[in-house]
């Protein structure tokens, strides 16, 4: 029987879509806002370790999936993988919460909105890691059609939502977190054009 090499890669590309969301602050220059800063540095701060958690949660999923694995480790693997995520999408909600409203125009119902957003995204990697435990990684054909199920529902992850969180990062919150070291830092980086 053939292993589950291929889906492993459906896996990684499915997850590798659903983990940009939170590296996609971005923003470019614009007028200085002391409050709307001191904001943004609050959050980017936050952020950024977060980032790196989410992208090296990313990394381990893509190298078990790069050769051939046993259901395992792939298990084992991709389990501590969603919890990191789970974890840090937690954590930057909590960041968002605690930096408070941003001071923009309905600044208080873009947190709020962000930060549900933020904590559904976590719960939804908390199921995926219930899902992965669940796998029975001694039947080979079972095993891929549970990681292709969980594929599935991480291409959703990928898709669904965010706008909350592009919301919170638009206009003049975005150009504050634009000008934050840590949210550079935290941003993939971008292409030259």
């Amino acid at each position: 029987m053939e292993g589950t090499k291929p889906v492993n890669k459906k896996l990684a590309a499915a997850l590798s879509g659903g983990a940009v969301l939170v590296l996609a602050l971005s923003g470019c220059g614009g007028d200085d806002n002391e409050k709307l800063d001191s904001w943004a540095k609050q959050v980017c701060d936050a952020v950024q370790p977060q980032a790196k958690k989410i992208e090296s949660a990313n990394a381990s999923i893509q190298k078990e999936t790069s050769d051939n694995s046993k259901p395992e480790d792939v298990q084992k693997t991709d389990a501590q993988a969603f919890q990191d995520m789970s974890d840090a999408y937690k954590a930057i909600g909590a960041a968002v919460t605690k930096a408070g409203a941003p001071d923009v125009e309905n600044g208080q119902k873009k947190q709020e909105d962000a930060v549900k957003e933020l904590n559904a995204i976590s719960s939804s990697y908390a199921s995926l890691k219930k899902q992965v435990d669940a796998l029975d990684t001694k039947d080979q054909g079972k095993f891929a059609d549970g990681l292709k199920d969980i594929a599935t529902e991480l291409d959703k992850l990928g898709k669904s939502g965010n706008d909350a969180l592009r919301n919170l990062e638009e206009g003049e919150v975005g150009q504050a977190m634009a000008r934050q070291t840590s949210c550079k830092a935290a941003t993939a980086p971008a292409t030259q054009s």
